[in-house]
């Protein structure tokens, strides 16, 4: 009998094969709103924590780069998945939509959706999905840059690079390797971040902030 080799059939293979690669801790979605400098660091943390592929999906947005766009991707994308990237519906137990403050207009409006989606939406097994806004203000290179210094006072984005490239020579943009240049410091920016939690929120523009703290001790907290 003749081997049914047809492309459904294929990805239908390649995703019980995924499946069954999967880990026992928690599946995590996480979309930006970069599409090389903030997926670039991520899947270098899981890389260099071994993470499975199949557990921790890391994306960016599809709808655009305004942060209510990346917020809606990354209800869109659970809710329906993605059968070119093997990606089931509803495959995940937290969802994280990465975003910066700067200056986007609709930046309080996706704070408020990604609030309003948190344990409202269920996954695969019925169960409620959390659902987070992971934002920077200015931009995510607040939060490398406090691997270097402890930064208190609000800044622009332009002066987070610029202080930034001080540091990590050629820095720009869709760079790579951020995550092994400031593997190091990770401790004293973790407790940088956490000190700047306790004093201001996403909400308390132009201090500084972000979450992105949150989401790294997650992911280097995983295992096998």
């Amino acid at each position: 009998m003749a081997r049914d080799n047809s492309p459904k059939v294929r990805q239908k293979k390649q995703l019980e094969r995924k499946q069954g690669r999967r880990a026992s801790y928690d599946r995590i979605l996480i979309v930006s709103e970069g599409s090389k400098t903030e997926p670039n660091y991520f899947r270098e943390i899981r890389a260099a924590y071994h993470l499975h592929t199949a557990n921790v999906e890391v994306r960016a947005s599809e709808l655009g780069t305004a942060p209510i766009q990346v917020v809606q991707y990354a209800q869109y994308l659970f809710e329906h998945g993605d059968r070119h990237r093997n990606i089931p519906e509803r495959a995940f137990e937290k969802v994280y939509a990465v975003f910066d403050r700067d200056d986007h207009e609709s930046y309080h409006e996706a704070l408020k959706l990604a609030a309003s989606l948190d344990g409202k939406l269920r996954n695969d097994a019925s169960q409620p999905v959390a659902f987070q806004a992971i934002a920077s203000v200015p931009s995510f290179e607040i939060w490398l840059l406090l691997h270097f210094e402890d930064v208190q006072a609000p800044l622009q984005r332009d002066e987070a690079m610029r202080r930034l490239k001080l540091y990590i020579s050629g820095y720009d943009k869709g760079a790579g390797n951020s995550f092994a240049i400031t593997r190091e410091q990770l401790p004293i920016a973790i407790q940088r971040a956490e000190r700047l939690a306790a004093r201001f929120t996403a909400q308390t523009d132009p201090n500084p902030f972000t979450s992105i703290v949150e989401l790294v001790k997650l992911l280097t907290a995983l295992r096998y």
